[in-house]
């Protein structure tokens, strides 16, 4: 078992990375809340690519792989 799989496509990360940032903008430029501290969660896993949530759930946004053997004849 894999402790870190990939199981983000590239949308998600760039997505969660996005939020990530837009969060923190709110600790320090915004109402500079602690609230914006949470940005680093999907910050972290956006550039990891992978989501611990996902791994729990079984769940994936990466791009299954296609079964690349073929019978020859």
């Amino acid at each position: 078992m894999n402790l870190l799989p990939h199981n983000e496509n590239g949308i998600d990360r760039g997505a969660r990375v996005a939020l990530g940032l837009g969060l923190l903008a709110i600790a320090f430029v915004g109402p500079q809340t602690p609230w914006g501290w949470l940005g680093l969660i999907p910050l972290a896993t956006g550039l990891l690519g992978s989501c611990p949530l996902y791994t729990l759930f079984g769940l994936s946004t990466c791009p299954t792989k296609k079964n690349t053997t073929a019978t020859q004849h």
